[in-house]
């Protein structure tokens, strides 16, 4: 992250900001709710709009992927530290369900699984962790599912 953009995202509450003014969100009209203030969860949500609705009346499927894409990276950088090279690798979306109304997605990054990332990198080797979150609308229900998986790697020296 260059210097400026590190500086955006100092603090949860500035990457929470800074991202929900963001260019791509707002246009996809994705709203940051939450970030913890360790960045160890987030909570996104999108309002269905006549901007982010397909020609069927639902989400469009792009919105909803978009809605969900940086925030692992974004998360698992910030919890590692400068120390990391953090990429986002590959992604795979199942849609479920029609999606409509307003749509959240939440995220966790547990201090177990970080700590198990950051001593399976120790030794240099590149790290592909995965994960799953799901899209739920306004009654709970799954409408999609979104597998991420990163890649990290101790930065050399």
């Amino acid at each position: 992250m260059n210097a400026t953009i590190r500086r955006w995202f100092a603090t949860a509450g500035a990457m929470r900001k800074a991202l929900n003014v963001f260019g791509p969100y707002v246009g996809a009209g994705v709203k940051i709710t939450h970030i913890e203030d360790d960045f160890s969860s987030a909570t996104v949500t999108m309002r269905q709009r006549w901007f982010n609705t397909n020609y069927v009346g639902t989400h469009f499927g792009g919105s909803l992927y978009s809605m969900v894409d940086p925030m692992y990276m974004l998360l698992l950088m910030r919890r590692l530290g400068n120390d990391y090279i953090v990429w986002d690798k590959s992604a795979s979306i199942d849609f479920l369900r029609p999606g409509r109304g307003t749509v959240t997605a939440h995220f966790e990054l547990t201090d177990d699984r970080v700590d198990a990332i950051r001593k399976a990198a120790a030794n240099g080797d590149k790290q592909l962790p995965e994960w799953t979150v799901a899209i739920t609308d306004e009654e709970g229900e799954v409408v999609a599912r979104v597998h991420k998986t990163l890649y990290v790697r101790l930065k050399r020296a």
